[in-house]
């Protein structure tokens, strides 16, 4: 029976312990897989690991109970829960919770969240982070004198500062590996990387660097849809060599080209900053559409997703008011970012328009419910959000649904260019990022660039351009840079910025 009148040493060695058997199971897990645990070093290395593991959150813990056990209990409630929250998402779909991965988080809307909603969350929640909650929260805890205090607190200090200097010869390992084993420390994997996260984001919206000004070079009427995917693969697309007819309309239509292409990084805000920047860079310079809208190109941005960066632009339509204007079941789907777009580009007064059309069809975990029930050509279908309870089959069905209804999608793009006779079109489809489906027991996405699989940065990049405007450089890679050279090519606005490396579009003769 665990005691609920406890000396504030004894109770944060326990806590720290529970926390330890609780939340550190994948931290240990990847440990073990990344040194060599027979040898010497190996047996040092997970032994000072553990022994650290616990003091260091015994030292934090004792610091903020003997400032405050009031707000002491508070953070160590709220930890707990939050905890066991990180470690279902670890476990279920191989995240890790770093920097990039606490973006995507506070970058997730309602709708994505809740679709992660399991039985299985709630008992996370209720096992690991209610029930010793109910006990810390019960807990009579003694408090020490300042004497004993300051005796403890020093101990301590000087115990981690000799751990730390005795590994000395391992810091080249843990620095190597310093992401991922942050990134699974329990609480400190998100109590740190969050205030990171703001700091970060701060310093990169403090001023938006503006580009220098740029010229349209003709008045012939030209037209680009760039349509942004969200977590689409190329390896799951028939284009790109795939065994299962996942694009049985774009095959058939001429001017279809498609590139192999890469992604900047392995999450929503991060994909699209690099589709849209002339260059990656950390630095948040004036993206493509406010760009072209500052020199006087027209501008219309659709979206039932989220995560752009900051739009200075009139026309910006998002989920809830494309709905506002439509009827059907096709409004509840990524179709809804097509309705009455021709005769918005018709009734533009301008002879250069940008169409930027941000998608969200195949992002998981609930692959089936983002397409028509008409979509699902492949059975039998995953519809569970726990996808390591699927069979791999049933999963990969429901994901390549979707890349069918991104097939469709598409290809109504392409017939409502080709009615646009006066304009010069072109349609641009490229992925923010790839996506696991259970290869390394890896599932969705967010992994660091560095660590990732290629399934999470290998993307489709597929362009269609109408007849006798364009032809494209035989090229055999590309990136997600290069969007704004070649929508700048197509469009003929001549600016500064512009490079011709980075441009898929030959010039005519």
């Amino acid at each position: 029976m665990l005691k609920n009148n406890l000396k504030l040493t004894h109770f944060v060695l326990l806590m720290s312990m529970l926390n330890f058997l609780l939340f550190h199971f994948p931290f240990y897990v990847f440990v073990f897989k990344n040194v060599d645990y027979k040898s010497l070093n190996g047996i040092i290395i997970i032994t000072s690991l553990i022994i650290l593991m616990l003091v260091v959150n015994a030292f934090a813990f004792y610091l903020i109970f003997f400032l405050s056990r009031f707000v002491g209990k508070f953070l160590l409630v709220l930890f707990f829960i939050l905890n066991a929250i990180a470690v279902y998402f670890i476990n279920t779909y191989g995240v890790i919770i770093d920097e990039s991965m606490i973006g995507n988080v506070l970058n997730t809307n309602y709708q994505e969240a809740s679709s992660f909603f399991s039985i299985k969350i709630i008992l996370y929640i209720i096992l690991l982070g209610v029930v010793p909650a109910i006990y810390i929260i019960k807990t009579k805890i003694i408090k020490e004198p300042f004497r004993r205090f300051l005796i403890t607190f020093s101990i301590a200090l000087l115990f981690i500062l000799i751990m730390v200097f005795a590994n000395a010869s391992n810091w080249l390992w843990i620095d190597k590996n310093s992401k991922t084993l942050g990134g699974l420390a329990m609480p400190w994997s998100y109590t740190v990387n969050i205030p990171l996260f703001y700091i970060h984001k701060h310093q990169k919206n403090e001023k938006e660097i503006l580009l220098p000004n740029a010229t349209i070079k003709d008045n012939q009427k030209s037209v680009v849809v760039l349509v942004i995917g969200e977590s689409a693969r190329s390896e799951n697309f028939s284009l790109y060599g795939y065994n299962k007819n996942t694009n049985p309309l774009l095959s058939k239509i001429p001017n279809v080209f498609h590139f192999n292409a890469t992604s900047c990084g392995t999450y929503t805000t991060a994909g699209v900053k690099c589709i849209l920047e002339p260059n990656s860079s950390d630095k948040l310079y004036e993206i493509l559409p406010n760009y072209l809208y500052r020199n006087n190109a027209e501008v219309i941005w659709r979206t039932t997703n989220w995560g752009q960066p900051p739009l200075h632009i009139k026309n910006y339509m998002d989920k809830d008011s494309l709905q506002s204007n439509c009827k059907g079941k096709d409004c509840d789907y990524d179709e809804i970012l097509l309705n009455g777009l021709k005769e918005q580009i018709l009734a533009s007064k301008k002879n250069k328009i940008l169409v930027i059309l941000h998608t969200s069809t195949s992002h998981g975990p609930a692959y089936s419910k983002k397409y028509p029930p008409q979509f699902e050509t492949f059975k039998p279908v995953c519809n569970s959000v726990e996808l390591g309870k699927c069979s791999h089959e049933a999963l990969i069905n429901a994901y390549d649904n979707t890349i069918v209804y991104t097939d469709y999608i598409l290809s109504k793009i392409i017939d409502d260019l080709k009615q646009l006779k006066e304009y010069n079109s072109a349609m641009i489809f490229v992925s923010d990022h790839g996506e696991s489906l259970g290869e390394k027991n890896l599932y969705t996405h967010g992994l660091p660039l560095s660590l990732a699989p290629k399934e999470q940065y290998d993307i489709p990049f597929i362009v269609w351009v109408s007849d006798s405007s364009k032809q494209l450089k035989p090229l055999e890679t590309v990136n997600q840079n290069y969007v704004f050279h070649s929508v700048l090519n197509f469009l003929h606005i001549q600016s500064p910025v512009y490079n011709e490396e980075l441009n898929i579009f030959k010039e005519k003769r």
